[in-house]
């Protein structure tokens, strides 16, 4: 991937694909869910959503949000 196309990528918000296969929450070691619309990674077991900064999956649980739905 060139340079231009990172910048493109980040400031589409977008996340690349490969990170997004091995990341897990911190907390519960389970899978994410990305939720592109929120810019969020979405962990079920711990009732969390990561956020996405400018490309970069911020896996900081006091950044999460709770999920309010749980």
């Amino acid at each position: 991937m060139t340079d231009t196309e990172r910048t493109s990528k980040a400031e589409a918000g977008g996340v690349d694909p490969k990170l997004l296969e091995i990341l897990v929450c911190p907390l519960t070691k389970m899978s994410l869910d990305y939720d592109a619309e929120s810019q969020e990674l979405i962990s079920r077991a711990a009732g969390l959503a990561y956020p996405i900064r400018d490309g970069i999956p911020v896996m900081l649980p006091e950044e999460a949000r709770k999920l309010d739905d749980l």
